[in-house]
């Protein structure tokens, strides 16, 4: 017997109505006696909130609002109430002196994805195995990022990886250049910086050609790009159950990185050697084999140890790529701000490979890179957070589980903190004596702060910094003749630019040598 499954338009149409009119019951009863956020904020649509409202850069939606309701104000998403923080006091107030308060992740759809809502990064609950699962990985990182110093000569493992990598990014710029005239430079720099990753991760390498390599890049981007995009079911619950792409597009994509990584973690677990740990994967097997094997504390099982190796190889490559995006287009934008730099590394450096350590010698290189960080402002938010307990902020009731935004772009832009914070300008970070002002760097909004911040953020300014001075001191990065650049991003988790071309020239003769 066959029988008819054909679904009409009109039934899904009444079959999602019914669907949210239920829902909508079941929340207006379960809400009853509950402690509501009473904060100004923007009139909402029903079932909708402010969705609509948000536009597609919505950091520059809050900026407006913050002008009506101040610093900390109520909107819905969708029918999810959700605090939006704005100004540096607040901020500091949410991440570090009521830090323990506002520790939690929101209870979304999409986090459920990531290592089934127990990833280090997206994890909803935060209690002591949470901190104990951030102290091995902080560990883990810290192992292979940090130079010993036993000798003038020696250096970390992260060190010789982005070493080899960016001598590999220049000769492929400057191959794309000879054979192309210009070339679109996002793909070779995704490629390099991922495979610092895989090698800090996995002891690992590929060349950019290799297909299983670039496939897992892909699926990585593919991941990141669902992942930006507005998910109802994050919002709107009832949406969570049905079977439409952008609902679940995030939990295939993660599901097929995730294999990837679990085949190399498995792999380590076969062949780890207590008295050779080759990488991060290594480090975190140690760790959980020695320092707590004979504790009742919990510690990872091999399940989160895959899921924390994902953690740091999504994150570990994702920042430093559209960072590193950002930063050669802003250099053909502003040719002379290049000059300075490499006239800097000629005087400091000369053509020795710059090194970690060196950062303190190039100040305005160092100026540049924070510059860079404030004015793009490419992770626009942290990772909503959420309220582990009822509390309050500048006076306002906030109930337990209250999902909230933290508005780094705002920070990064305020006119109170920066002089003028539309115009680039390096010197900003520079005082009197050309020295780097650490305070204001320390006002600079990009990995998060307090409990919650990105455990990579040393990695990243070093691997940044290398990527950066090893390419100017070999290079000269130029636009296309007549070519106009559009320095709006397009709004994601990290935001990047505007697809563009540029010219790469050996400032030495050829870059082979």
């Amino acid at each position: 017997m066959i029988f008819d499954m054909t679904i009409t338009p009109g039934e899904v149409t009444a079959s999602l109505m019914i669907l949210v009119m239920v829902f909508v019951f079941v929340r207006a009863l379960g809400s009853k006696g509950r402690k509501q956020v009473s904060l100004p904020g923007p009139w909402s649509f029903p079932i909708l909130g402010n969705l609509l409202q948000l536009g597609d850069l919505p950091f520059l939606t809050f900026i407006e609002m913050r002008k009506k309701y101040g610093d900390i104000f109520l909107i819905k998403l969708g029918m999810v109430p959700v605090v939006v923080v704005n100004g540096m006091e607040m901020v500091k107030q949410v991440l570090l002196k009521d830090g323990e308060h506002f520790a939690g992740r929101p209870n979304m759809h999409t986090f459920s994805f990531f290592a089934e809502g127990k990833s280090l990064s997206f994890s909803v609950n935060y209690g002591e195995s949470w901190k104990l699962h951030k102290k091995i990985a902080s560990n883990a990182l810290r192992t292979f990022s940090k130079a010993e110093a036993k000798s003038s000569t020696c250096s970390c493992l992260l060190e010789e990886h982005v070493i080899e990598e960016v001598s590999e990014l220049v000769k492929v710029f400057a191959k794309l250049t000879s054979e192309n005239g210009s070339f679109e430079p996002r793909s070779a720099i995704t490629c390099a910086v991922a495979n610092v990753v895989c090698a800090l991760c996995f002891g690992k390498r590929y060349d950019h050609s290799d297909e299983e390599f670039l496939k897992i890049v892909k699926t990585n981007d593919d991941l990141l790009k669902a992942s930006s995009a507005a998910n109802p079911a994050d919002f709107i619950p009832c949406f969570r159950y049905l079977p439409l792409q952008i609902i679940n597009a995030p939990r295939e994509f993660y599901q097929a990185l995730n294999q990837f990584i679990a085949l190399h973690v498995r792999d380590h677990l076969t062949t780890y050697d207590k008295d050779h740990i080759r990488d991060i994967t290594d480090a975190l097997i140690n760790t959980c084999h020695n320092k707590y094997a004979t504790t009742k504390t919990a510690t990872l099982n091999d399940a989160e140890i895959i899921s924390t190796v994902n953690d740091l190889f999504g994150a570990g490559f994702e920042t430093v790529s559209t960072c590193l995006y950002w930063t050669f287009l802003y250099l053909i934008q502003y040719p002379e701000i290049q000059i300075k730099i490499q006239e800097e590394i000629d005087r400091n450096i000369g053509l020795k490979p710059p090194r970690f350590e060196d950062r303190k010698i190039l100040p305005y290189t160092e100026a540049f890179i924070n510059e860079i960080f404030r004015h793009a402002s490419f992770v626009p938010f942290t990772i909503p957070h959420c309220t582990t307990k009822d509390t309050t902020l500048n006076g306002y009731f906030i109930p337990r589980k209250t999902c909230i935004f933290i508005n780094m772009y705002q920070v990064n832009h305020d006119e109170t903190i920066w002089d003028n914070p539309s115009l680039f300008s390096p010197e900003r970070f520079l005082n009197k004596n050309r020295e780097l002002n650490k305070s204001l760097v320390d006002k600079v909004l990009i990995f998060g702060m307090g409990i919650r911040k990105c455990l990579g953020e040393d990695v990243a300014r070093n691997e940044i910094f290398i990527f950066i001075t090893t390419i100017l001191q070999q290079l000269n990065l130029k636009k296309c003749p007549g070519a106009e650049l559009d320095l709006t991003p397009r709004y994601g988790l990290a935001m990047k630019p505007k697809p563009y071309q540029l010219l790469a020239e050996p400032r030495f003769g050829s870059s082979e040598s």
